[in-house]
């Protein structure tokens, strides 16, 4: 090599690092338009990819089962959830009288539903996700009503209905409550003969006008008149009618305790003379020549029992149609189902409430009712 040549040579390695800095610089750099080049896009399509990924994966277990393949009794679960809410009035009474079990305490089905919503959560199970909507829809149509506040104001009175216990250690405590309720008219069941005289003594100076038959009462800050028994097939008075003179016009009130309905061990849940009782009254109420009519009383069963339909489809209830939330009253510890009713007809009831608990196994509940004009 001359002298020349190896005076060039290094001028040839400088002009070729500097072209591979310019090819770097191309490669890496931004293009034409300003934007990052492909290892930029590239990471972009990894990031979308992994999510999608992630998200088939919600879908699978260790074996890569299928999140449409998993919950399937779950899925079942929910279904007999549905089937028991929307045909509740198809469970017979043949086994146990199971039908009016259900029906009495129908709206705690919906436990199940936040319940098997987590299960099927945990389990990832698309299949039982969507089955749980079919309860879920059921639930709300029959119950959500209740949920909201429905009360319109004061109305022209206010009535009350207790079942004041055979076995209250303090009557006169009841009596006190009972006293204090602002209530213009008041039914009592399942009156004692011995605390008889404590709650006529406690109630005398507010309600002026008062009538017993049996084991049930009424007190009225009205004149009352016209009472006779009504027959509920039992063998003994638990039900009578009277006349209540209100200063809107004449109203026709029924005081009511229809028979016990228990469950026991040999004969499941027993109702059977419930429901002849409830007939009975049905008939009753169903031959009142006035237009104005109460219904107060402890009836063993709630607005949901088809068995009760000789009377609740020919009144409405005070609570659905005015009160807020479920209106539970029974047992008083921890009320569990709505046993004790105010049902009417020809008037419209304003408000509901159930009161605090005292020295009865049920709560008293009240409503304020308006004449229909």
């Amino acid at each position: 090599m001359t002298q020349a040549d190896q005076e060039a040579a290094p001028a040839d390695d400088a002009a070729a690092a500097t072209g591979a800095t310019a090819l770097t610089a191309t490669v890496e750099g931004p293009d034409a338009d300003g934007v990052e080049g492909s290892d930029a896009d590239a990471d972009a399509d990894l990031g979308a990819a992994r999510r999608w990924h992630r998200l088939l994966d919600w879908g699978k277990d260790a074996r890569g089962s299928s999140t449409w393949r998993r919950g399937w009794v779950l899925g079942g679960c929910a279904v007999v959830v549905a089937l028991l809410l929307g045909l509740h009035r198809q469970v017979p009474n043949s086994f146990g009288n199971f039908g009016s079990f259900l029906e009495t305490f129908l709206p705690w089905l919906g436990v199940f539903i936040p319940v098997l919503l987590l299960a099927a959560l945990l389990r990832r199970s698309a299949t039982a996700l969507i089955v749980l909507l079919l309860p879920t829809v059921l639930w709300f149509g029959l119950f959500g009503g209740l949920l909201g506040d429905k009360s319109t104001g004061k109305g022209d009175f206010t009535v009350l209905t207790h079942n004041v216990w055979a076995a209250n250690r303090d009557p006169a405590g009841t009596a006190r409550m009972i006293d204090g309720s602002g209530a213009q008219i008041v039914a009592l069941e399942e009156l004692p003969g011995a605390a008889l005289p404590v709650y006529t003594k406690g109630l005398a100076s507010s309600y002026p006008y008062h009538v017993v038959e049996g084991t049930v009462g009424l007190w009225s800050k009205y004149p009352i008149s016209d009472t006779h028994v009504v027959d509920i097939k039992i063998g003994w008075t638990r039900a009578f009618r009277s006349q209540v003179a209100t200063p809107q016009g004449p109203l026709a009130v029924y005081v009511a305790h229809m028979p016990s309905v228990r469950v026991k061990f040999d004969s499941g849940f027993t109702a059977g003379q419930r429901d002849v009782s409830a007939q009975a009254l049905g008939d009753a109420i169903q031959a009142e020549p006035l237009g104005h009519v109460l219904l107060l009383g402890d009836m063993n069963g709630t607005m949901n029992d088809s068995s009760l339909a000789p009377v609740t489809s020919q009144l409405r209830s005070a609570q659905g149609t005015a009160g807020s939330g479920f209106g539970f009253s029974y047992p008083a510890e921890f009320p569990m189902a709505r046993i004790d009713q105010i049902m009417s007809r020809g008037m419209r009831p304003t408000d509901s409430w159930v009161l605090p608990a005292d020295g009865s196994d049920h709560r008293a509940v009240a409503a304020d009712y308006r004449y229909n004009r």
